[in-house]
């Protein structure tokens, strides 16, 4: 094979084959400029991702974008929701996207290249993935991010750390779908921030682990576990913990059920007379 043959061979060989990618949802939190949306669903053309969902978006028609050139079926097949818990909500995995230039992320980091074998493992475990991009001017909010297993860092000099969110959107997607995995990559589960080794069962819903998550601080409300005032923060904290434990949809039921027994037994426990 001569060389040019050979070089489009390798750039055509996916990290993630059709099945994957079409179990991964691309999501935009909160953007701005459709032209942006257009560029970014134009990408996702480009590299053989079908499934965008657009969550609380600034402009109302957003769908009719010039920007997505061979792509305006994409856009009218997208799905809006409110939010980006609802987005992800039938989602096992998220990986938010951002620069740690001026972020302290509390979950795991990893690199771009180590993001293709860690959906590789995630999807293999059943579900679907999403990879969300956050909004024009500041990114993801510590808020989003509450609601993804990692953080991706796409790599920019730090004189100039952020990127179009199209731009960003395409170097993601050709990582994924267009530049061969390297000789020397981490196989599937074995790169930084994926699952546990040997937890192959399958992992919970995102909104299976909001619904453990609100359990929780039901019961924590209920035995006065903190003031009023720490309920934001508590909820926050949470929806990282449950994410970071990587737990199976086995688990999470067993815990729903415990954290169900425990609110009834508290709720039934007359409270002690105020000191």
């Amino acid at each position: 094979m001569y060389p040019g043959a050979l070089y489009n061979h390798l750039l055509l060989t996916p990290v993630l084959d059709q099945d994957q990618r079409a179990r991964l949802d691309i999501v935009l939190v909160s953007p701005r400029n459709p032209l942006n949306i257009g560029a970014v669903a134009r990408a996702m053309a480009n590299f053989g991702f079908a499934h965008l969902t657009v969550a609380a978006p600034y402009a109302p028609n957003w769908r009719e974008a010039k920007s997505a050139i061979g792509a305006p079926e994409l856009l009218e097949q997208a799905s809006e929701m409110p939010s980006l818990r609802q987005a992800v909500a039938a989602c096992s995995f998220v990986a938010g996207t951002g620069t740690l230039t001026h972020r302290k992320p509390e979950q795991p980091a990893v690199p771009l290249h180590a993001l293709g074998p860690i959906l590789q493992r995630e999807l293999a475990r059943g579900g679907r993935a999403a990879l969300v991009f956050g909004a024009e001017k500041h990114g993801l909010t510590r808020d989003d991010l509450a609601f993804c297993n990692v953080l991706v860092e796409i790599p920019t000099d730090p004189h100039q750390p952020s990127m179009n969110l199209g731009q960003a959107a395409a170097v993601c997607f050709y990582e994924l779908a267009g530049r061969p995995m390297p000789a020397d990559a981490p196989p599937a589960g074995e790169a930084a921030g994926s699952a546990p080794a040997g937890l192959d069962a399958p992992a919970p819903a995102s909104a299976d682990l909001d619904r453990l998550a609100g359990l929780i601080e039901e019961t924590m409300a209920a035995a006065r576990y903190s003031p009023q005032s720490m309920q934001a923060a508590n909820r926050q904290d949470l929806r990282l913990l449950l994410r970071r434990l990587a737990l199976s949809a086995h688990d999470t039921r067993r815990i729903l059920g415990l954290f169900r027994r425990i609110l009834w037994r508290l709720a039934r426990t007359p409270s002690p007379p105020e000191s």
